[in-house]
């Protein structure tokens, strides 16, 4: 890797937000969350927790590559106990809106051009194995908004919770 290999972080964090805010599909979901909650679920604010969620995914995964004793499965066993841990505080639904927003996050645009970054940075990585390292991006794009839905049905449950008390 060249000296400039922190710019892969940033650039990865920029392109899994700007592949979720262009991803078709997620638009359809937070347009049908906005739909069935009346409107008290934002389509704007599932949008940009996903986007945001997925970029750090990328970040992640970027590190994962760059760092070679990091593996895959430190991640996703983490993050997939957080996301069951968190299950049992969301309301009921937010669990199902957060995992149909992981398949969504892993569609088409997210593969084509996520993918395709994470395996040129892994093969252009002394250390990386271009199909371990490039592949895992999918696992961990399609956790990252499992648990950012996740924890934006906390805060939804907590602001409920405080005008019920006003």
């Amino acid at each position: 890797m060249s000296s400039y290999s922190w710019l892969i972080i940033p650039t990865g964090f920029v392109l899994g937000l700007s592949i979720i805010l262009a991803e078709p599909a997620v638009h359809v979901l937070c347009s049908e969350v906005e739909e069935v909650t009346g409107g008290h679920i934002k389509k704007t604010m599932i949008l940009f927790t996903m986007a945001i969620g997925v970029a750090m995914a990328v970040v992640l995964s970027m590190v994962r590559i760059l760092i070679p004793t990091i593996e895959l499965w430190h991640y996703l066993l983490v993050g997939y106990v957080i996301a069951i841990a968190l299950m049992f505080f969301v309301p009921d639904i937010f669990v199902g809106i957060s995992f149909d927003s992981g398949g969504v996050a892993s569609g088409p645009m997210s593969v084509t051009f996520l993918l395709s970054f994470a395996q040129g940075v892994a093969k252009s990585s002394e250390n990386a194995d271009i199909l371990r390292d490039g592949f895992g991006i999918i696992a961990v794009i399609a956790l990252a908004p499992i648990i950012t839905m996740e924890l934006l049905g906390i805060i939804y449950k907590l602001k409920v919770k405080r005008q019920k008390n006003k």
